[in-house]
């Protein structure tokens, strides 16, 4: 056990962070079991999820999260997953007239008098 306060503090911050690390690895292994088992579209958008969530993290390298989303593309793909696709609901444009752009007022001094005495 360590004696100095810091090494302790330490020691305490690491076991909490790998408590973290495991649980997100943890999901990031089940997301891709579970897109493997049944691929589709949530199943594909949930792993991508997770595997973007593991590379914010630091957990995994930024070449090996994008050969996980490559292969679980690829999986759903060849399940004709097709990923569910922001619909882009087109509306009415109309043309507002933009208001008129507001001048600063001039800052008015009143005029100073003297006082003769």
């Amino acid at each position: 056990m360590p004696i100095i306060k810091s090494a302790k503090k330490r020691v305490h911050v690491a076991r909490k962070a790998s408590i973290r690390n495991s649980k997100t690895k943890r999901a990031l292994k089940g997301s891709i079991k579970s897109l493997s088992a049944k691929p589709s579209a949530s199943t594909h958008s949930d792993a991508q999820s997770k595997i973007d969530r593991a590379l914010k993290k630091g957990l995994i390298h930024k070449n090996k999260a994008a050969r996980m989303k490559k292969r679980a593309a690829a999986k759903a793909k060849a399940a004709n997953a097709k990923p569910a696709s922001k619909t882009v609901a087109k509306a009415k444009t109309t043309t507002t007239k933009k208001p008129a752009a507001k001048t600063a007022a001039k800052k008015t001094t009143p005029k100073r008098t003297t006082k003769k005495s």
